[in-house]
């Protein structure tokens, strides 16, 4: 593996605010490796496709810069089923020994790629290692960073500490695991991770390999899809632990609670606790049946004070 193929798969639906950063950032690394860059659009009505295929054009005619061993560029423009389909079509198309996605509003940082060389090279048992990540707002500023740390099996029930746009995987690893699950479309990635737990090792490298953007419409940020993003999670982490994590329920409980709601009550946040907590000790009972001291110990004053602050802007945490 000393000169590895990465197969880096980028999916996209009406992302031409952001594509082009993206794209960018990963024509744009260096070092000692090919990589087969695959860009599976939706179908996109804006002007996705257009920035795509300019890069196809530059590199055709040479007046892209290539700093790596060679670039190989493709892409499709179709109707999917969602993000993990699309992303299980480019895979499949892959030809490279090193798998990745990269979001079209995420960007790789400078020296990603060759630092997942270096730690493969390294570490030749290692099925997936994944990096630390900034937060970025629309206008690239960054606003924080991925909550990131050493990999736990047992704590990865708890928390998503592993964050996807700095996660690189081998090519029999991903399939063996049997790749995404379509039927997922917020928490694709967290599944996956556990799956691949269970087969191969996973390592964390404390470098800093991407950003991950926060934008109004992100489904990672947005109210609408908050709720629905906390109920995958949940059902995830039940289906492979046979356990759910406090934490988890609350944050599907609060915002199935905010959600239903009326706009003049949401101001009186101690109500909306109130019942996000009623509702989770509930659901506790009813799909745990008893309960775990590690579960009782988590109620100390720094998660209570997780309680009144906005869940929207700490729930990924989790």
């Amino acid at each position: 593996m000393n000169t590895p193929t990465f197969s880096i798969v980028t999916p996209s639906y009406n992302q031409g605010q952001f594509i082009e950063e993206t794209i960018k950032s990963v024509l744009s690394q260096e070092g000692n490796f090919y990589i087969d860059y695959i860009v599976m659009d939706g179908g996109s009505t804006d002007n996705s496709v257009e920035i795509i295929k300019k890069y196809e054009q530059l590199l055709k005619e040479g007046k892209w810069p290539i700093n790596c061993r060679g670039i190989q560029y493709r892409w499709a423009s179709e109707e999917d089923r969602g993000q993990s389909d699309a992303i299980n079509k480019g895979f499949e198309m892959a030809k490279g020994s090193i798998f990745a996605w990269l979001n079209s509003d995420d960007t790789y940082m400078p020296g990603a790629v060759s630092k997942a060389v270096d730690y493969f090279n390294s570490n030749f048992d290692v099925g997936m290692v994944y990096g630390k990540a900034y937060y970025i707002d629309e206008a690239n500023n960054i606003i924080g960073k991925y909550p990131t740390e050493p990999f736990d099996y047992k704590r990865l029930a708890d928390f998503t500490f592993v964050t996807q746009s700095s996660t690189f995987f081998k090519k029999e690893i991903y399939f063996a695991a049997g790749g995404l699950n379509p039927d997922l479309h917020y928490s694709m990635d967290y599944d996956l991770w556990i799956r691949i737990a269970n087969i191969s090792r996973i390592e964390y490298l404390p470098a800093f390999l991407s950003t991950y953007r926060l934008q109004k419409e992100s489904k990672t940020v947005s109210y609408i899809h908050a709720l629905k993003f906390q109920e995958e999670q949940l059902r995830t982490v039940f289906k492979h632990y046979k356990w759910a994590p406090p934490n988890r329920i609350y944050g599907y409980c609060y915002h199935l609670v905010r959600n239903k709601t009326p706009d003049f009550l949401l101001k009186y946040k101690i109500l909306i606790t109130a019942l996000a907590l009623m509702g989770s000790l509930i659901t506790y009972i009813r799909l745990n049946k008893k309960i775990k001291l590690k579960d009782i110990k988590m109620i100390n004053r720094a998660n209570i004070n997780k309680l009144f602050k906005d869940w929207t802007d700490i729930y990924l945490e989790y």
